[in-house]
Order: C-alpha cells, then sequence, then structure tokens
C-alpha cells in the first residue's frame, strides 16, 4: 500500500499514539499498573451520581432519548445546546457572544485539529504557521498540523521559587521578536490551565498575550479544557478572556464525561462558521449524548455549582496530596523540581542533572508497572536542543491516592537508583 503524505504524516510514530496505546496496554493487562500517565479524568461519585439521574430523566422524559440517539443534529451543534451555552456566558463572564459564535466538535481534539489547520498551512498569501509561546505545551497538538513548518513553539523563562519548586512565564521579549521578523505567524495558542505543566498564565499575562496578538492581527487561541466555569480545575481565581479577537476552546471531558467526546469552540463568527462547516466534511455531525445530558445543568447553574463545589475541591485535595508524597518521596538527595501545581490534572517534575533521558526512565518505570509520561513529547514546534526536554515527566494525580502514592514512591526509588550510579541502575 502506498499512503499519500497524509497518510504517512498521520500513521507514523507520534507522542500521543504511543501514550495512549500503552494506556490501553495497561489497562488490559493482568498485572497491578499505576497509572499515573495519560489525562483521563477521576471518576467522581458525586459527579456519577449525576450523570445516571441526567440518564434516569431522559429515559424517563417521552422521546428524549431516542432523539438523542436516533437523530442528527446540524454540524454547529445541538441548537437548544448551544443557546444555553452562550446564554451562560453572556450571564457569568458578561462576554459578547450569542449562538452564532459557538461550534461544538466531536471532541476537543478533533475541533484542535480543525481549528489549527483552518488557520495554518498554505494559504492564498503564502504558508501560514502557528506559534506556542509557552514550551511544554500540550502533547495532542505536536502532530496535528498537516506539515512540520506549520508550528512554532518557543522556550519559556524558568523562575526557580525555590530549592524544589520552579514556575513557567512567556518570555515575551522572544514573541515579540518572532511577531516583528516573521510575518507568517497566524495564531497564537496557549492552554490554560496547561498541560503537562499545570502552570496557570495571570491575568496580566493573558491580556498582555491578547493585546500582543491584536497588534499583530492575529487571533489567540485559548485551551480552556481544564479551567473556568467547567470544570473550574484552577487553584486560583483568574477571570477567563473572550472578545472580538480570541477563540476560546472548552470541553466536557474533566467533568467527568471524556466518553461522550464532546468540544467546544467559542469564537468569532467566521471561525466559528468556518468549524462548523469542517465539521460537516470530516464528521457529518456532532454526538448529541453530553450536549442532551448537560444542557438542563447548564441552564439551571448547577454545573457551575458542582465544578465549583465538587470538581475543583476534589482536583485540589488529590493535587496537594500528590505533592505531599513528591517531597516525602524525594527528600532532599535528590536533585528535583516541581512546577507550582495552578490547575490541570498534573504534577510536572523536573530532574536536573539525569545522567538518563527521561524517554529511558519512562522504559524502566513500565518495567515497574508505573506508566508516566517522558516529557519529550511535550516540547515541539522547535529544532533548538535543550537538555530540559529530557529531563521532565508529568504524572496525573487524579486517580486512586494509594495508587498516587505508590507509584510516586516507585519513580522516587527509580530516579535514586539512577543517580547513584553511572545511569544503568548498577549500584
Amino acid at each position: 500500500m502506498q499512503l499519500s503524505r497524509f497518510g504517512e504524516k498521520f500513521t507514523a510514530k507520534s507522542g500521543i499514539l504511543e501514550l495512549m496505546d500503552d494506556l490501553g496496554k495497561a489497562m488490559a493487562g493482568s498485572e497491578k499498573k499505576y497509572m499515573l500517565g495519560g489525562g483521563n479524568p477521576a471518576h467522581i461519585p458525586e459527579m456519577n451520581a449525576v450523570w445516571r439521574r441526567r440518564m434516569d430523566e431522559i429515559l424517563a422524559n417521552g422521546d428524549e432519548f431516542e432523539r438523542m440517539v436516533a437523530n442528527y443534529d446540524t454540524p454547529q451543534g445541538k441548537a437548544s445546546f448551544v443557546v444555553a451555552l452562550a446564554a451562560l456566558f453572556r450571564a457569568e463572564f458578561g462576554w459578547d457572544v450569542g449562538p452564532e459564535n459557538i461550534a461544538i466538535t466531536n471532541g476537543s481534539q478533533t475541533g484542535f485539529f480543525l481549528l489549527l489547520n483552518l488557520l495554518a498551512g498554505e494559504s492564498a498569501v503564502g504558508r501560514r504557521k502557528i506559534v506556542f509561546p509557552l514550551l511544554p505545551e500540550y502533547i495532542g497538538y505536536a502532530d496535528q498540523g498537516l506539515d512540520s513548518r506549520d508550528f512554532v513553539a518557543l522556550k519559556p523563562r524558568i523562575e526557580q521559587i525555590d530549592t524544589h519548586t520552579h514556575k513557567y512565564h512567556i518570555a515575551f521579549d522572544t514573541l515579540d521578536k518572532l511577531l516583528a521578523t516573521d510575518p507568517a505567524i497566524g495564531a497564537i495558542c496557549v492552554s490554560r490551565p496547561t498541560n503537562p505543566s499545570g502552570n496557570v498564565l495571570t491575568d496580566a499575562e493573558l491580556a498582555r498575550l491578547d493585546a500582543t496578538a491584536r497588534a499583530a492581527g492575529i487571533p489567540l487561541i485559548v485551551d480552556n479544557a481544564y479551567g473556568t466555569p467547567f470544570p473550574d480545575i484552577i487553584f486560583s481565581d483568574v477571570t477567563p478572556i473572550f472578545n472580538d479577537n480570541t477563540v476560546v476552546s472548552m470541553s466536557l471531558s474533566k467533568i467527568g464525561l471524556p466518553g461522550t467526546r464532546t468540544g467546544i469552540i467559542v469564537a468569532p463568527e467566521p471561525i466559528a462558521r468556518a468549524v462548523s462547516a469542517a465539521n460537516a466534511i470530516v464528521s457529518l455531525a456532532n454526538g448529541s449524548i453530553g450536549q442532551v445530558m448537560v444542557e438542563p445543568l447548564l441552564r439551571s447553574g448547577e454545573l457551575l455549582r458542582l465544578s465549583r463545589d465538587v470538581v475543583r475541591p476534589f482536583y485540589l485535595e488529590r493535587s496537594i496530596r500528590a505533592q505531599d508524597v513528591v517531597r516525602t518521596s524525594f527528600g532532599d538527595d535528590i536533585p528535583y523540581s516541581l512546577h507550582r501545581c495552578e490547575g490541570s490534572l498534573f504534577l510536572w517534575l523536573w530532574f536536573k542533572e539525569l545522567p538518563i533521558t527521561t524517554k529511558q526512565l519512562y522504559e524502566r518505570l513500565k518495567d515497574q508497572n508505573v506508566i508516566v509520561v517522558p516529557g519529550e513529547y511535550f516540547f515541539f514546534g522547535t529544532d533548538e536542543s535543550w537538555e530540559h526536554r529530557d529531563r521532565c515527566i508529568r504524572l496525573n494525580y487524579a486517580h486512586d491516592p494509594a495508587d498516587v502514592g505508590r507509584g510516586i514512591e516507585i519513580i522516587a526509588h527509580e530516579v535514586r537508583k539512577v543517580y547513584s550510579s553511572d545511569g544503568s541502575g548498577d549500584t
């Protein structure tokens, strides 16, 4: 079989493929596995009870179940769901947004594939590119461009807060220089909170990005998959942003519905309309289950209450517990630094001067039945060599605290062996 360039691109080895493949194999095995890789949200009992209640309500409400599973919606999404979303954004944030500014997609991963390729690649005015101004950035973006030249990413400024804590910041001077010298940049894209590091851009940083994008005449894309108002996995008070030059992506996954594959794009009308048009070609229509289950919770405000009072405290507590285990397990004898966890489902560990790469550490940990994600996959869009990318790992702290704790202890033991040897593990 002779594949096209598209076929070669999307069947090649990729970080997201390896991650999901490893997770699937691990889940299928009979041995106990410590699943600190992947981005699957926790099964929160209170949220599971809500979804069961909603399914009971749907089944009891005339032919609502049949309409949910047996009817196509429009490529834009379920009309009443889109109206409810627009009403929530106006009421909660005062956004100037209507149904015409919203497009639903079959998961935010699909939404970003459409969005990024609508704004990057060959165009009538030449090649356009997306700039990601704050590496490390989401593994799922890395391979979505149809051409490797479509994405450009920038190294961060690293603030060392204390011996074992750091935080990434956008190097605005580097971004400004890029925009001033490269007219091919077609959009700026950031996630808030950032997957993998748990970094949350401050309101001032986001406002500066917005002003920078506007001055360059390009849109600012904000991936809000973990953000406010739902699922609200942000551990500080922040103000979300939307205006006539921003695109905001949201999802139902992290409130506990990843299997419904419901992504949300809020954008200026031409971009929202373009995403809907691409949806018609790629997906025909969107899955209705998530939209039907959540719509009444949008109208009543219950989804916001659950995000604020159930989801956010749940993950904050698990984050604090996991960080405590890291500090206890690694102690002061291992040269590590933990990114300040400000949101999302992840801890981001940096092992300074590690004698091996974290891809090699990842393979060794798999042998110990611990699944993590090596940092190299989160550094894309640049050919610049940087040792930092090979010295970091991402951990998902969302699952059973006992398993997360034991997994972290095994990681600490393995890392300690590496540091105390030549990297072969022989002490």
